[in-house]
């Protein structure tokens, strides 16, 4: 039985128009697939690229969409108009710590700088012990390969533990992807990098 009940995910994705197609149909069925098992996305409450698309996807299925966005960013061509919920703060990093707060689980979907910046700042958390909450990347069309080929290698190279690949998991499908975070635990050992044993 699962140690975790997944009521709200935050998601993490790019917001540029410029992707192939394949993206954005990935990141309205990953809306689609959360918002079908009852679940709430939170997240940046962007209207454009895949931030647009995975609200849209998650809308039309019924679901409940929460957005969070500093008050510079909310503007009629960035914000999504049809939320379920808006919040508006004064800067990124309330934007941020918000959606952590909201969250039981997070997703990576392909993005640009601003998704891999949340990302890791969610995995560093997990692991100095912040939060034991899933991780997970969808990973559509191999996007993700290089980023876990490089987290093999910091590996390899002594910059993190055994342990520490363990703190996300990845799929290309979103159902597997949500299978995945539901079932998962969190690696036993984090303190051991904290005491350095």
């Amino acid at each position: 039985m699962s140690e975790f009940t997944l009521r709200s995910v935050c998601v993490y994705c790019g917001s540029s128009d410029h992707m192939r197609p394949v993206y954005t149909t990935a990141a309205r069925k990953m809306g689609a697939a959360i918002a079908l098992r009852g679940m709430r996305i939170v997240y940046g409450a962007g209207s454009t690229g895949l931030m647009g698309a995975l609200a849209d996807g998650a809308l039309q299925a019924g679901g409940e969409v929460v957005g969070v966005i500093p008050g510079y960013f909310n503007t009629p061509r960035l914000a999504h108009s049809s939320l379920s919920r808006l919040e508006v703060v004064d800067t990124i990093h309330q934007r941020k710590a918000r959606l952590v707060e909201l969250a039981d689980a997070f997703i990576a979907l392909p993005g640009g700088y601003g998704t891999l910046e949340e990302l890791f700042e969610v995995l560093t958390w997990a692991q100095i012990g912040l939060h034991r909450k899933p991780v997970g990347l969808l990973n559509v069309e191999g996007y993700y390969d290089p980023l876990l080929a490089l987290v093999e290698h910091i590996h390899q190279e002594g910059f993190i533990y055994d342990e520490h690949r363990a703190l996300f998991t990845h799929a290309s499908d979103p159902d597997q992807l949500l299978d995945a975070l539901q079932n998962h635990r969190a690696p036993d050992g984090l303190e051991r990098w904290l005491k350095r044993d």
